[in-house]
C-alpha cells in the first residue's frame, strides 16, 4: 500500500482530478484510498493590516479565553484574471489582493462579514452576521444594506451566500444555532424580491453551493459536522433533506465550492483541510494546510478556474493547490 508521503509526492507535480482520472494520471488505483496533497501558501495578510492586541466583539464571543485575534479572513472571491478578494470578520473589512499579491483595504464598516460573492453588475453581495445582507460597489467604495431584516424581524446572523444562474440568491442564517437549537435557516431571495424559507431546522447552517444542474443545494451544517443535501423541486419547495457526508472534530465544515463535474470541495474549520467529495458522497482527496487548522473558505479561480484557493483563518493566510476541473458556471460570469 502506498504511504501518505508517497501519494502526496506523486500528486504535488500534477493537477488534481476527480477520481478515477486523477488516480490514473498519478499511477494510483482509482479505487484506492483518498489522496493526500499539501497546499502551498499563496499570500498572508501583511502585518501592517493586522489589528494586533485589539479587542473585538466577535473575538470576545467566538474565541473565549483566548487573546483577541488580529484578523479572521473569509469570504473569498476569485476572479478569472487572478485577482482575489476577501473579508475580515472581526473588524468589518474588505480587501483586494492583486496579481503581485499586494493587499489593499477597500472598505471598513460596523459589521461582521462572512460570505461574499459577486453579481454580474460588478457589485459584491456580502452575508454580514451583524448587519444582514449587504452590497459593496467597487466603483464608489460604498457599503449599502440590501436586506437588513424580514417582516421587521432581524436575522439570527447571516453567514454565507451563493447565486443561482437565474439570479436567485441563497443564503444561510446561522446565528448561534447548533444541536442545542436546531433553528438555523436557509433562504432564497428571488430577483423580484420574494424571500422563501427553504429550511428552518438547520444545525448551524454555514456554507452553501448549488450542484451544477441546480436541482440540489448543498449546505454545511457546522455543528452537525455534516453537509446536508437539499433537493430543489420545480415548485420551489424541498423534501427528503438528508446528510450527504459526515465529518468529525471540534468544529465542522464551513464554506463550500463545487466543480463543473459535481465534486464538492469542503473546508473543515478544525481539521486543517479541504475535503474533496465525489458525487456519490465519498471522500476522494484531502488537501491539507501546511500550518493551522482553521480552514474556512474555498473558491476555484484563476484564468482556467482550475486553481483552488482557500483561507486558513487563524494565520490570516490564503493557500493554493491545483485542481483538474473548472468551477461550475457562475452567475457573475453572465454579461
Amino acid at each position: 500500500m502506498l504511504s501518505r508521503r508517497t501519494v502526496a509526492g506523486a500528486l504535488l507535480g500534477a493537477a488534481l482530478l476527480p477520481r478515477p482520472r486523477a488516480a490514473r494520471a498519478a499511477g494510483l488505483d482509482p479505487d484506492g484510498p483518498p489522496r493526500l496533497v499539501m497546499a502551498e501558501p499563496y499570500t498572508a495578510m501583511p502585518d501592517a493590516l493586522r489589528r494586533k492586541n485589539t479587542p473585538s466583539e466577535w473575538s470576545t464571543v467566538n474565541k473565549v479565553g483566548q487573546p483577541p485575534v488580529d484578523s479572521f479572513i473569509e469570504g473569498l472571491v476569485a476572479e478569472a484574471d487572478g485577482t482575489l478578494y476577501c473579508v475580515d470578520i472581526p473588524f468589518g473589512r474588505l480587501f483586494r489582493i492583486a496579481l503581485d499579491r499586494t493587499w489593499t483595504q477597500l472598505a471598513e464598516w460596523d459589521g461582521e462579514p462572512n460570505g461574499m460573492t459577486r453579481h454580474p453588475d460588478g457589485r459584491f453581495f456580502i452575508a454580514d452576521y451583524k448587519q444582514g445582507l449587504l452590497t459593496f460597489d467597487p466603483a464608489t467604495g460604498r457599503i449599502a444594506t440590501f436586506l437588513g431584516r424580514r417582516d421587521s424581524e432581524r436575522f439570527k446572523g447571516l453567514n454565507d451566500l451563493t447565486f443561482a444562474l437565474n439570479g436567485d440568491l441563497y443564503f444561510t442564517d446561522q446565528g448561534q444555532t447548533g444541536l442545542q437549537d436546531p433553528t438555523g435557516r436557509v433562504y432564497r431571495l428571488r430577483p423580484d424580491g420574494r424571500l422563501d424559507t427553504i429550511l428552518s431546522t438547520g444545525v448551524s447552517p454555514n456554507g452553501l453551493v448549488l450542484h451544477p444542474n441546480e436541482q440540489v443545494l448543498f449546505v454545511s451544517m457546522t455543528r452537525d459536522n455534516a453537509v446536508w443535501r437539499v433537493p430543489l423541486f420545480p415548485d420551489g419547495s424541498t423534501g427528503k433533506v438528508g446528510r450527504f457526508v459526515s465529518f468529525h472534530g471540534v468544529s465542522g465544515p464551513d464554506s463550500l465550492t463545487i466543480d463543473a463535474e459535481g465534486t464538492l470541495l469542503v473546508p473543515h474549520a478544525s481539521l486543517g483541510s479541504v475535503f474533496a467529495i465525489d458525487p456519490d458522497g465519498e471522500i476522494v482527496a484531502r488537501i491539507r494546510a501546511p500550518k493551522g487548522k482553521t480552514v474556512t473558505n474555498a473558491k476555484l479561480g484563476g484564468t482556467d478556474r482550475k486553481t483552488l484557493f482557500f483561507t486558513e483563518s487563524s494565520t490570516g493566510t490564503i493557500l493554493t493547490a491545483p485542481w483538474g476541473v473548472a468551477a461550475r458556471r457562475q452567475y457573475a460570469d453572465r454579461p
